[in-house]
């Protein structure tokens, strides 16, 4: 379910380390891209909807093709071992629920995107369609492993914590 304006997010961080409040800051500095870009686009009269999400979807492709290569399989403990590295988990305060070669279940409890939306002073709304945009580059590499993506729950949302959910569809 979208935000809403009665929507709070809550999006604290427990782990306080300076190295990985430094990374935080990088990935902040990235949805700022983001929202300036989104922001600009509506001022200049264009519709970010016709276009962000497919360019950020691309951009998961070439990622994902990437990680593909690096970890030299499709298998889902693969791109656990590649993206969702033990320093990736602290960024996000990530706690792995499964993973196996067709199912990756993880949930984050930090969102360092979030809080560069919160800290430009973005609408619940707009902290929504941003994540949804954001999270079409994660679509694009849950689909270069031959996989689909679901969100069950997501902070942008005003969940406690994001549900990020790869699988791959079974053949009978």
């Amino acid at each position: 379910m979208p935000a809403s304006s009665e929507t709070t997010i809550a999006n604290t961080p427990h782990i306080k380390n300076g190295l990985i409040r430094a990374v935080r800051e990088l990935l902040e500095h990235r949805a700022l891209w983001l929202y300036l870009l989104v922001d600009q686009a509506r001022k200049e009269g264009l519709e970010p909807d016709r276009y962000a999400s497919q360019a950020v979807n691309r951009c998961g492709h070439f990622q994902g093709a990437e990680l593909v290569e690096k970890g030299g399989t499709k298998s889902l403990k693969g791109l656990r071992k590649t993206l969702f590295s033990k320093p990736a988990q602290w960024v996000f305060e990530m706690k792995v629920r499964e993973s196996t070669d067709d199912k990756l279940s993880i949930d984050f409890h930090y969102c360092p995107l979030v809080a560069s939306w919160q800290k430009q002073g973005c609408t619940p709304e707009e902290i929504a369609e941003l994540c949804d945009i954001a999270m079409s580059g994660d679509r694009g590499i849950a689909e270069s492993f031959g996989c689909t993506l679901a969100l069950p729950t997501a902070i942008a949302h005003g969940d406690a914590y994001c549900q990020i959910r790869f699988s791959r569809p079974t053949t009978a």
